[in-house]
């Protein structure tokens, strides 16, 4: 049955759909902190223990692709509670792993689950919304999403610290139980279905393809980048992701509609948003590896260190939404990387003597700054387009940026592993008599150091890239 209209159906629908959200953006992040530890719990090195961050957003990002498909074939409710059961088996599976090869299929489920989510939400906020109410009622969204990822660190921390890993999982797997039952008592449908075709061979070329480039990128930090399966996986990853866009350009009806490009403003914030996701992602994965191999903390400790500026983040989301819907996008994305820049340089330089107030002073700046432009971005290229491409944009949108982070991310830890690598050898040349757990300390400060520089860079390109953005549609 459709009801769109009825305003105090917007409210139940909007807290429901926020409530799986919310739980699927919790799960994306809640291992970040958790890293370290399940390393030495499976005997793994971060270049494989990195894929059940990476490996979860590829999956979101082959998935999210289909969305667009998907919402059109099938209802709200159905939708949901798929992708809500999907999540609970995979937390199932995760809870019970005995070895990380079932951890890593369980997270996998898990991200078939979480994929279906977000774009499904972006979608009903564009069929039930007013362009000019967009940016608050993003920036309320906005809140409720980026609060999982700023109480995860320091709840899977402490969960970590005294009790299990596996506590995560089996606790998830009750809030998504409380969640279905919501949705199947107040959950309603607010788009007409109809006989759409699924693309299959567009879907396999997606797979195959931004697969291969996640495996290249993520192999060539311990294999090396002239090494001849890093090479092959990255040039025959490149080549079938071309196929798939030339395939989208010339379908009738393609699985991803890439002429959301030809609006200069929804390429412009696309572009900065891959910059602005590698950093988030990676900054959330590379300074736990850093506070807990370099430094000693706890897992626990981590956590805590990111709460602040996380919680910052998340209650400045509402600011931002109001002062975009005042303001406009440029303004807002100026200021905010003026905040990030600086964040991101203030931790090329780490030692062993890096304070934890200057680390979380620095966090809560570069989270002020990011509340300036993650939601922002998305409004304002979604706004840009016209009213029928609304859902192709949102798909793409979400692809765009689980990609980056994937491919991102794995980038960033290649260049920490490479980097720590090449430490340890001159550490071992310059000094013989050295410790090895004395090389390895220091080989990760300063690899996390060349890390950041990288991301400095990222930054200062994202600043570019604005200032060159059309300041037109709001």
């Amino acid at each position: 049955m459709l009801q769109t209209n009825k305003e105090i159906n917007k409210g139940i629908l909007l807290t429901v759909l926020i409530l799986g959200c919310f739980l699927s953006t919790l799960n994306q992040t809640l291992l970040n902190v958790a890293l370290s530890s399940l390393m030495d719990i499976f005997n793994v090195s971060a270049t494989t223990i990195q894929w059940l961050a990476t490996g979860f957003m590829l999956v979101n990002g082959v998935l999210v692709p289909t969305t667009a498909y998907l919402m059109k074939r099938f209802t709200t409710r159905q939708l949901f509670l798929s992708a809500m059961l999907l999540l609970l088996i995979g937390s199932i599976i995760c809870a019970l792993a005995p070895s990380f090869g079932v951890l890593l299929a369980g997270r996998m489920i898990q991200a078939a689950g979480a994929g279906i989510i977000m774009p499904l939400m972006m979608g009903v906020v564009l069929v039930i919304f007013p362009v000019e109410k967009r940016g608050s009622i993003m920036g309320l969204l906005g809140l409720a999403i980026i609060f999982a990822p700023a109480i995860a660190p320091t709840l899977s921390g402490f969960v970590i610290e005294y009790y299990s890993w596996r506590w995560l999982f089996i606790g998830l797997s009750v809030l998504v139980v409380i969640v279905i039952l919501l949705a199947l008592k107040y959950l309603m449908n607010v788009s007409e279905t109809s006989k759409a075709k699924l693309d299959v061979f567009s879907v396999i070329l997606s797979t195959i393809g931004f697969g291969l480039v996640l495996y290249g990128f993520s192999y060539a930090g311990s294999k090396g980048w002239g090494d001849v399966v890093v090479i092959l996986s990255l040039v025959l990853g490149l080549i079938i992701t071309a196929v798939f866009c030339i395939r989208q350009f010339y379908s009738e009806d393609p699985l991803l509609n890439l002429s959301v490009f030809k609006n200069k403003v929804f390429t412009a914030t696309s572009l900065i948003n891959v910059l602005i996701t590698i950093i988030m992602y990676a900054d959330m994965i590379l300074l736990p590896i850093y506070l807990q191999n370099g430094r000693g903390f706890t897992a626990f400790d981590a956590g805590l260190l990111l709460l602040p500026g996380a919680l910052v983040n998340a209650f400045m989301s509402p600011v931002t939404g109001k002062l975009y819907d005042r303001f406009g996008a440029k303004p807002l994305f100026i200021v905010g990387l003026m905040f990030i820049i600086p964040s991101m340089w203030a931790v090329t330089d780490l030692t062993e003597s890096t304070t934890y107030l200057y680390l979380m002073i620095r966090t809560i700046f570069l989270r002020i700054g990011l509340s300036f432009l993650t939601m922002p971005l998305n409004t304002a290229g979604l706004n840009a387009l016209p009213k029928e491409l609304g859902t192709h944009g949102s798909a793409v949108n979400n692809t765009v940026r689980q990609l980056a982070g994937a491919i991102g991310t794995a980038v960033v830890i290649t260049i920490y592993t490479a980097q720590s690598a090449d430490h340890a050898l001159t550490i071992v040349q310059e000094n013989s008599g050295a410790s090895s757990d004395m090389i390895r300390t220091a080989a990760s400060i300063l690899g996390s150091s060349d890390a950041y520089y990288f991301m400095t860079i990222l930054a200062i390109i994202a600043l570019v890239f604005t200032l060159f953005t059309p300041s037109k549609n709001k």
